[in-house]
């Protein structure tokens, strides 16, 4: 690899190079674009990977040198609506999403990739937020020996929309296990807060399924159009990528209803909740009862009362109370009401 050039004409954000073949890699940092033409005919595979905000100067100078369409430039600079491809004959434009995880907040971190792949040339624009999922590519350009080096552009083309579709099984790992333990709260403690977690968990799902649903059927409209740009031997490859949306799609399912079933568990929760609670008050109340009564009897104001001149009279009267008490007690203890 040879040392890191810098040249006149920069761009804003982070750009680098790599252009590569079966032989060499060579990587470049802050380059200069015009001299990388999409048109240009060479043996080597050029990866230019750009990191940054989306600034006038950087879209003026792809547009310059790549002869992109007006859309695509629109695309670069602004947030598409939705995943999308696009085939312009001499090169194809792949709009997907690529989803981040923040540990910290255990949020979910949208980003938007654009992918422009030329017959020997790639262009990616990340929104340059923090980390990205290219960096294992990158760590496969430096082995020669790599399926990488020794394959084309559209094997490239392929490898980045394998590296989005692969996060995202660790982005469903994490929220598999946040609903693993959210489940296990509802049981034990079905809370508001407990209930807030599970609609939060349920808008992530809903945003993936969202984020995913489109690269499945990109990768279905791909294959449709039999471009000539990817080779039939890549599309094998291009075939696995789909199996791989298809199985996030069946998990994103799967958690979809195991959330519906968490909101039933909740739910019934709280009813068992509250009826514990009543049958509490209701024991209760019952005991309470007969000993109003015969409170309320002998607080009545009749001048010839039994027991009113009796001296164990109020004694007695809060003996038959007691006993009174201990026997509805027993009676439900036995019936195994509490």
């Amino acid at each position: 690899m040879t040392p890191t050039k810098t040249a006149n004409h920069r761009v804003n954000g982070r750009v680098t190079v790599f252009d590569y073949n079966a032989k060499k890699l060579e990587k470049f940092t802050s380059p200069d674009l015009s001299q990388y033409g999409p048109l240009k005919q060479t043996a080597t595979v050029t990866w230019i990977d750009i990191d940054g905000p989306r600034q006038s100067q950087l879209i003026e100078s792809l547009s310059k040198n790549f002869g992109l369409h007006p859309l695509v430039l629109e695309d670069l600079a602004n947030r598409a609506p939705r995943a999308k491809v696009e085939d312009y004959g001499n090169y194809i434009h792949l709009v997907i999403n690529m989803i981040g995880y923040d540990e910290k907040r255990s949020a979910i971190i949208p980003e938007q990739v654009n992918i422009v792949f030329f017959p020997n040339l790639i262009l990616s624009c990340q929104e340059g937020r923090e980390g990205d999922v290219f960096g294992s590519l990158r760590q496969r350009l430096e082995n020669p020996s790599s399926r990488l080096r020794q394959l084309g552009a559209d094997y490239l083309f392929y490898s980045l929309i394998d590296a989005v579709a692969d996060h995202y099984f660790a982005i469903l790992e994490n929220v598999g296990e946040k609903i693993d333990w959210l489940e296990e709260e509802l049981i034990k403690n079905p809370s508001p807060k407990a209930l807030n977690d599970l609609r939060k968990i349920k808008r992530e799902v809903i945003y993936l399924r969202k984020s995913i649903w489109p690269l499945r059927e990109i990768l279905g409209s791909l294959e449709r159009r039999d471009s000539s740009l990817i080779k039939k031997s890549t599309w094998f490859y291009f075939r696995d990528v789909y199996n791989h949306t298809v199985q996030i799609i069946d998990t994103i399912e799967t958690y979809r209803d195991i959330i519906s079933g968490m909101l039933e568990v909740y739910l019934s929760g709280i009813s068992n909740r509250l009826n514990e609670i009543m049958k509490v008050l209701t024991v209760i109340s019952t005991i309470f009862i007969p000993l109003t009564f015969i409170a309320g009897v002998y607080g009545m104001n009749f001048r010839y009362m039994p027991e009113l001149d009796e001296i164990w009279g109020y004694p007695l009267a809060l003996m038959i109370m007691l006993l009174t008490a201990l026997g509805l007690i027993l009676f439900f203890k036995r019936r195994r009401w509490f």
